[in-house]
């Protein structure tokens, strides 16, 4: 093989991986963020209700709210990033 078609396709893996770590630490980040956004809403905006103890005992209207809290706070971080 070539030596610079060699070195290049280590360029690229190397490229590759570290894209692949960013990727995997911007996910992580967003999923933090996004179940600590989660817990504020439960306390603060929810105080008489829990959520996770209503999604336990079955509650749908629970499950769909926080669902919704969720998608919420992946379009914003979505909308930042971009």
């Amino acid at each position: 093989m070539h030596p610079t078609l060699a070195s290049l396709d280590w360029n690229f893996a190397g490229a590759t991986a570290l894209m692949l770590i960013v990727r995997l630490a911007y996910a992580l980040v967003s999923l933090a963020l996004a179940l600590a956004v989660l817990k504020w809403i439960d306390h603060r905006l929810l105080q008489k209700l829990d959520l996770e103890e209503e999604i336990r005992k079955g509650n749908v209207a629970a499950a769909i709210v926080a669902s919704a809290a969720l998608l919420f706070v992946a379009l914003l971080i979505g909308m930042a990033l971009q």
